[in-house]
């Protein structure tokens, strides 16, 4: 063969590769014995919107096939061009059809592309999930501290994964009844006899309203007894007051040596003032012997 008839030829293969890519015959054969009304130019329309046309099909055949009503193409284009996972979705749609939870296309594509993974939010629905509570401690009326160990068993609240709290506000509403009801208690042994108290006060509180969940039931795994609490507080408020007393007792002291201190103080002024007076008395006596009135005095004492 020469060129001239290789390139035409060439040319003739390359542009009917190119039309059966961008015109997916195959695709819509399948789609239309799959029970899928759809046409040529829908498809062409996608692959120059820069959809796979492959995805859409194959995700409305699986959706139909599993009796799934509240699905279109269109949904599906409009989900996959808004980055969401389309795959997960129609899975999901699925498993909540075949275990009677009610589900539309529109919650489950809100879900995904809220960020939460809408398929394991499902199967968590079906198959209930253990969240396993950090170690709460409370401290009784009595002063003794109790270590609970708990374990909430969850399934997902489909109504309320958009915008519902998460495991981390499970946790802490589940240990913040825990310590309520610890707290509550006249003494640590009304705990330990009745531990079940405690799942029932916090289920009583609705704790789950606003998550993404719905509590099944709260166990008390285990409770430990910790520290006393109440003799430690009270050996410490006997501490501090014999600290107070004793330095009360010191302040008296330097109050007391002080006040002995200003004592010889002014035992040593009046001191003083003696030996002054008494240095006074020779110059006394001086005066008056030379001015005469000390002999005047003497003769009218000897008359």
């Amino acid at each position: 063969m020469t060129p001239s008839i290789l390139i035409p030829a060439g040319l003739i293969l390359a542009g009917s590769i190119l039309l059966l890519y961008v015109i997916p015959v195959n695709l819509w054969i399948t789609a239309i014995f799959s029970g899928i009304k759809v046409n040529l130019l829908e498809l062409v329309m996608m692959r120059l919107r820069r959809v796979p046309p492959g995805l859409i099909v194959n995700s409305m055949i699986l959706a139909t096939k599993a009796g799934i009503k509240d699905v279109t193409l269109q949904l599906l284009e409009t989900h996959y061009l808004a980055k969401g996972n389309l795959l997960s979705v129609i899975k999901a749609l699925i498993v909540a059809d075949k275990a009677n939870l009610e589900m539309s296309f529109k919650q489950a594509a809100a879900i995904d592309l809220a960020g939460r993974n809408v398929l394991d939010a499902i199967h968590i629905s079906v198959n209930p999930y253990m969240i396993i509570v950090p170690a709460i401690t409370g401290v009784s009326r009595d002063g003794i501290q109790l270590i609970a160990e708990t374990r909430v068993t969850v399934r997902t609240n489909i109504k309320q994964l958009v915008g519902g709290a998460g495991e981390e506000t499970i946790k802490a509403r589940v240990g913040q009844g825990i310590i309520a009801r610890i707290g509550a208690a006249i003494t640590y042994m009304e705990v330990l006899e009745r531990p079940e108290d405690i799942s029932k006060l916090v289920l009583a509180k609705g704790l789950d309203s606003g998550t993404a969940f719905e509590i099944l039931s709260i166990d008390i795994s285990d409770i430990s007894i910790g520290k006393n609490i109440g003799a430690k507080l009270q050996i410490d408020q006997a501490m501090a007051d014999l600290n107070i007393a004793k330095a009360k007792a010191e302040e008296r002291r330097a109050q007391a040596i002080a006040l002995e201190q200003e004592m010889l103080a002014l035992v040593q002024e009046a001191k003083a003032n003696l030996i002054e007076a008494e240095t006074l008395i020779p110059a006394a006596l001086s005066y008056s012997f030379r001015a005469g009135n000390l002999m005047q005095g003497y003769m009218k004492n000897a008359e």
